[in-house]
């Protein structure tokens, strides 16, 4: 299994790999020497909170990795006036009669609560390709659909934070 993911996917993990490694790493270590020196280790909570957070560091530090080696790269292609990757795109739910503005966006960067939708999720399978107009049909444990109201061109950029899950 790998992940489609952009240079720039990549160049933030390495970023963030770098800045765990040379910075993080570092002060998490001299935090599980210091709070090791409190005394009792069976009954000292401290000790254990600055192991778990060390731990959890090198973990993300793995994965990182992990998903850097297994990536399969991709290219952001114009696709003229349909829905792409990066794009705005407002649809209006049928079902809620809501309308919403949602990105989509690679699954490393995906966060529903901000709108982001991960392009490999029910809604950013469904909606990639289309044009404004269409009305398309999404499959999430049911079935409902969407219109798209419009299409605002966006483009692989440095702003989109990588989540943290």
């Amino acid at each position: 299994m790998y992940d489609e993911l952009t240079e720039v996917d990549l160049q933030k993990m390495r970023e963030e790999i770098d800045y765990r490694t040379r910075v993080l790493r570092p002060q998490l270590i001299e935090e599980v020497q210091t709070t090791r020196a409190f005394g009792d280790l069976s009954e000292n909570y401290e000790y254990k909170c600055a192991k778990q957070a060390k731990n959890r560091n090198d973990s993300r530090i793995r994965y990182l990795e992990r998903m850097i080696r297994t990536a399969k790269v991709i290219s952001v292609k114009d696709t003229a006036d349909a829905v792409g990757l990066f794009d705005k795109v407002t649809i209006f739910h049928e079902l809620t009669k809501q309308e919403m503005t949602i990105r989509i966006v690679t699954t490393l960067r995906q966060d529903a609560l901000k709108g982001l939708i991960s392009k490999e999720s029910p809604v950013g399978k469904a909606l990639l390709g289309h044009k404004v107009g269409d009305r398309v049909a999404i499959e999430a444990g049911s079935k409902y659909f969407v219109e798209i109201r419009g299409i605002e061109k966006g483009e692989d950029d440095a702003s989109l934070e990588i989540s943290s899950y």
